[in-house]
């Protein structure tokens, strides 16, 4: 956890701290100096590790300590914490809606306090307050242009007899995209049950996260992905010959929130952290890193759709959250996991 603040001593200081920020489009005046934050992610290392250097040119007083694993391992993480003193982290960046939700509704989050939220579109955060998207993600089919000409153009498709042996999926007792997906195929009129039990039968390979997937797409190994779409830009750059493909019903997405935990003893060095990730200069950072932003002034990665191409498929919070350890029961019973 994070050390007491040194407030700034010197109104010329915090006069100058508040221009550069200013400048730099971030809403992070007001921040301590000196403080130490920890934060939960399921961030990639080197994705965290440069959006942390940049963040550092804003807020070079604010130390940011880490602590990166997937989803399953972070959510069991704070469960040990919980059983003891008290979350160890003092902001959780992974994830996805319905476990901020549990979060929220369990009293762990601080209700955030930050001009940039309205920035963001109300579909990316929550409306009482308590958590943000950074990111939208979408989970796209992905296939590698060696061994495929045309590539699957729905989800229904993958559960053709000429895709068997040929498809692999994250594990969603790992990736926590995978485990909201499955609650949204599930719900889905045209997927649901049925289309686990297809999708099945063509015996694919689950891997133990996105990234496994993405490598096995871009080796050939298993010529066809179900993936989240950032992946497959980063090994399209770096000149893997993959693609992706947006199926017809629409994508499940996460928008990854981030927020900041009740118990945090450093809440202004947390905000600013917040703040920075959803500034327009945090967002544009998150487009040079492959990702689609949540903010409409940020553009959007080179090669990728816009938001407003993308069709996204139906994802009532509430029934999602309501089916989601029945969707995991249907996924294992017939994928595996």
């Amino acid at each position: 956890m994070s050390h007491t603040a040194r407030r700034r001593s010197a109104l010329s200081i915090a006069v100058l701290s508040g221009l550069l920020l200013t400048a730099c489009g971030s809403g992070a005046a007001g921040a301590p100096d000196g403080a130490t934050i920890t934060l939960y992610t399921s961030e990639p290392q080197e994705k965290i590790d440069a959006l942390l250097a940049d963040f550092r040119e804003v807020e070079p007083d604010i130390q940011v300590d880490v602590f990166r694993a997937g989803t399953g391992d972070l959510t069991a993480r704070l469960e040990t914490d919980l059983s003891g003193v008290g979350p160890g982290a003092d902001v959780f960046l992974a994830a996805d809606a319905p476990t901020f939700e549990g979060f929220k509704e369990d009293g762990l989050l601080r209700e955030l306090d930050s001009e940039e939220l309205s920035s963001v579109s109300e579909t990316w955060r929550d409306p009482e307050g308590y958590y943000v998207g950074t990111r939208v993600i979408p989970t796209v089919i992905a296939y590698n242009t060696h061994e495929l000409d045309t590539p699957p153009s729905s989800w229904q498709e993958l559960s053709e007899a000429a895709y068997d042996g040929q498809i692999t999926l994250p594990d969603p007792a790992v990736s926590g995209a995978a485990a909201f997906n499955s609650a949204v195929w599930y719900l889905h009129p045209g997927l649901g049950e049925s289309w686990f039990e297809q999708l099945g039968a063509n015996s694919p390979v689950i891997a133990e996260s996105n990234g496994p997937v993405g490598q096995a797409v871009a080796e050939g190994s298993q010529p066809v992905g179900i993936v989240v779409d950032f992946m497959m830009r980063d090994l399209r750059d770096a000149g893997s010959p993959v693609e992706v493909s947006y199926p017809a019903e629409g994508v499940p997405s996460i928008y990854q929130p981030i927020g900041i935990f009740e118990a945090t003893e450093e809440p202004e060095a947390a905000q600013a952290f917040v703040d920075y990730v959803i500034s327009r200069r945090g967002q544009e950072f998150a487009v040079g890193q492959n990702y689609l932003p949540v903010r409409t002034d940020a553009g959007s990665p080179e090669g990728a759709p816009a938001l407003g191409e993308i069709e996204f498929m139906d994802a009532d919070l509430q029934e999602i959250t309501e089916v989601h350890s029945e969707a995991l029961d249907a996924f294992n019973g017939h994928i595996g996991g």
